[in-house]
């Protein structure tokens, strides 16, 4: 066996280290999320409504830094879980009676939203719906002869609506406006600018420009709806967001050599906004661009002109997409990952119903997940859920073992709750190479420790629990490595395919058009993020469907030729012949 090698394991540590450090708003996101946990949990014990630790899971999974956002999406699963519920009665009456029926009904409806939920915009919440039927399909199991129907619902519905309406409550009192998380972003895009073009170092602003814009466009546009303000801050919200957007666009493409004392004079003129914004007050208009200014110097000034209150121009808006996926019933790939999905969740569920062995139903919820389209994204999210399972055991054997015993009430357990859903929450809140090894973290901590409806020193529950989110780990990796397997490959070809589409949209358009198509630029530089971000999920997939090393530099460097070409486009530095670029990007892609 060949030796680790010591400095790829130093980057990986010092990478796991950077991605825990701080940022604006992780604090203030962490210990809400902790919160309202806790809250949760309360309300579970004070009313014994079951499954607390997946009322808790709901809330880590949803929760976001604004408090609209979370208002809607806790607002839409109520309605949805109510209509979900409403749709398992008859479920429920046609199956109570047979065991196998109830079997072909959790198959056939958890294909159906597993299907539906990759092939569409709905993403996510259709595994979430699946997840809720087919519980509830099992819970008749545990229901008295009788209280079948009632017993299943009723719980099924308090443990997912109960923690979304406190979600409303908690939101409505602590939670964080959109205008002051807007106003932050400003802010952060504007220091960071300042510090890119100081340092010469245009490259660190790559990760900030393949972020979502469109979702900072959508809270700018919740923000005008809602009439958080007025009319016309409202507007400069939005002209904001795509000004600041405009800003890193065009210093990233800043010249090298450009002169120092340029460089001071741009940089001064964003700290000037800076100093602005700090003392609440609208940002000074930059002065204008001299006869010696490049395009991107002229760019800078205009993007800082902009958040100073001049008038935008007419924007050039990006195209929506669709709800449906255009190749939803061409593409096998979406049945395939539905139905690797069920018969993942199904083999759990003939496994500990065969056993007779309840305490291992979380194997069933590990499923649904752990569950993603490519085979890396699967292997990698199941490595981050057994690292996060062993954590958040261990966590919770040693409050069993040292902190339980002291603890006598509900308020106790909370504290408990508390401190325990803090570090998963942390974690969780960080960037996606570790944010969901921070929900397995919580969430293995709670199936630990909040049993029943009190305090408890049973350790038997929290053993049967952690074997059962390891046994779904296991039949999760061997059937997506085993059937069907589908590369990172597909993937990586399909974003930066779209970054194609937008880049032959930016070149359409006449270059005084391009300064004004900023959401296209920033939604062409997004799919380029999830092209490079779906690139380092590789090494996790199996030799046999690894794409070769070649093969995997041809697409990096397309990406980054994708990202240089659009940058050119929007400086109208277009020398090397965009159409030639584009077909040569093309004839990569097709391979």
């Amino acid at each position: 066996m060949a030796p680790a090698d010591p400095h790829a394991e130093r980057a990986l540590f010092a990478q796991a280290l950077a991605d825990l450090a701080p940022f604006p708003g992780r604090a203030a996101l962490t210990w809400r999320i902790a919160l309202l946990c806790a809250l949760v949990c309360a309300v579970s014990m004070l009313y014994q409504i079951p499954e607390a630790a997946i009322s808790c899971y709901l809330v880590i999974f949803l929760m976001k830094p604004d408090a609209v956002q979370n208002i809607g999406t806790a607002l839409g699963l109520i309605v949805l879980v109510t209509l979900v519920v409403a749709f398992v009665v008859l479920l429920i009456n046609l199956t109570v009676e047979s065991p196998l029926l109830r079997l072909l009904a959790i198959a056939l409806v958890s294909f159906f939203f597993l299907f539906v939920g990759a092939a569409s915009q709905l993403g996510e919440i259709g595994g979430v719906i699946a997840l809720v039927i087919a519980f509830v399909l099992t819970l008749i199991n545990m229901a008295p002869i009788g209280e079948a129907v009632s017993y299943g619902l009723r719980y099924a519905w308090y443990l997912a609506a109960m923690p979304m309406a406190m979600m409303v409550a908690f939101n409505l009192v602590l939670g964080i406006s959109p205008v002051r998380l807007l106003r932050a972003t400003l802010r952060e895009r504007l220091t960071a600018t300042a510090e890119a073009i100081a340092a010469g170092a245009p490259e660190t602003l790559t990760e900030r420009l393949r972020g979502d814009n469109g979702a900072l466009e959508k809270q700018a546009g919740f923000v005008k709806v809602l009439g958080l303000v007025g009319k016309a801050s409202a507007s400069q919200i939005a002209r904001d967001v795509r000004a600041s957007y405009r800003l890193m666009l065009a210093a990233s493409g800043l010249p090298a050599d450009l002169p120092a004392e340029r460089r001071e004079k741009i940089v001064s003129e964003i700290r000037r906004a800076v100093a602005a914004l700090d003392a609440g007050e609208q940002p000074p208009p930059p002065p204008p661009a001299d006869a010696q200014a490049n395009t991107a110097e002229c760019e800078v000034l205009a993007a800082l002109a902009i958040i100073a209150g001049a008038p935008e121009g007419e924007v050039t808006p990006a195209p929506k997409p669709p709800f449906f996926a255009p190749d939803i019933f061409s593409n096998p790939d979406y049945q395939r990952f539905a139905l690797k999905t069920t018969a993942a969740a199904v083999v759990c569920y003939l496994i500990y119903a065969g056993l007779n062995w309840q305490g291992i139903h979380t194997a069933m919820i590990t499923c649904y997940v752990a569950a993603l389209g490519t085979t890396g994204e699967t292997v990698h999210k199941l490595g981050l859920r057994i690292t996060g399972c062993l954590i958040g055991a261990a966590m919770g054997l040693g409050a069993i073992l040292f902190v339980m015993p002291e603890i006598e009430t509900i308020g106790g357990l909370m504290a408990l709750v508390f401190a325990g859903t803090l570090v998963g929450a942390w974690v969780s809140t960080g960037n996606e190479r570790i944010a969901y090894g921070g929900v397995q973290i919580a969430l293995a901590f709670l199936l630990t420790v909040v049993q029943g409806f009190g305090p408890t020193l049973d350790l038997a529950t929290a053993r049967d629990r952690i074997i059962g989110i390891l046994l779904g780990n296991v039949v999760v990796y061997l059937i997506f490595t085993r059937l069907w397997p589908v590369s990172v490959e597909s993937a990586v070809r399909a974003h930066l395919h779209a970054a194609l589409a937008g880049l032959k949209r930016l070149a359409a358009l006449a270059p005084e058009r391009r300064p004004h198509a900023i959401p296209d630029a920033a939604l062409l530089e997004n799919e380029v993020g999830k092209a490079t971000e779906a690139l380092e999920l590789i090494p996790f997939e199996p030799p046999a469907i690894r794409p070769g090393a070649q093969t995997q530099a041809a697409l990096r460097e397309a990406a980054d030729e994708i990202g240089t070409l659009a940058r050119d486009l929007y400086l109208g530095r277009e020398a090397g012949g965009v159409d030639a670029r584009i077909g040569r990007l093309e004839a990569t892609l097709a391979r």
